[in-house]
């Protein structure tokens, strides 16, 4: 996805969840917020990092576009929807056309997402119907995903910053509009 403007980009990166992995201490394959997929490698303070990014933004005259990509959603029986690895390329081909101002793309609650059609999919192995998913908003995915990210951003106290808090407001908001 797209995010609408910088400020919102540094706070759909703030919200980032991953499964863990072996490289983690804990339990694997249990979501957890890893912003910037940062988490494991930032000395210091989440919340100053965020604020770092923040002020970033509004030393640039334009700032460049910010893009979130998950490679790795699964459907329900635990297969991946994209094939990954070279195939990203075509992923890759869709943001640089959107940095162009050409690439087709849906304003949705989340920011902009590819249209179904506007990745090139020829000669891909996709189940029926994979496009149409990951170029979708779960709702009630996203509405569970803001409670998580309540939580996780609450830690930091005064520290966050408001521009993070305004943005997880306006996102619920946006998703609450959303009809189903």
């Amino acid at each position: 996805m797209q995010a609408i403007d910088w400020q919102h980009g540094v706070f759909l990166g703030s919200g980032m969840g991953a499964e863990t992995t072996a490289a983690a201490t804990g339990a694997v394959g249990i979501v957890r917020r890893d912003p910037m997929a940062m988490l494991l490698f930032c000395g210091y303070n989440m919340a100053d990092y965020f604020a770092h990014w923040l002020n970033v933004g509004k030393q640039l005259k334009k700032p460049p576009l910010i893009f979130r990509v998950s490679w790795f959603r699964k459907d329900q029986d635990g297969k991946f929807f994209w094939p990954g690895y070279g195939e990203n390329i075509r992923v890759l081909k869709w943001i640089l056309e959107r940095v162009e101002g050409r690439g087709k793309a849906a304003e949705t609650a989340l920011g902009f997402l590819p249209t179904p059609e506007a990745i090139e999919t020829d000669g891909l192995p996709l189940m029926h119907g994979a496009m149409e998913e990951l170029t979708s908003v779960d709702k009630a995915g996203w509405l569970n995903g803001v409670k998580e990210m309540e939580k996780f951003y609450s830690q930091f106290g005064k520290r966050m910053p408001a521009e993070i808090w305004d943005e997880h407001r306006k996102l619920s908001e946006r998703l609450e509009a959303v009809s189903v």
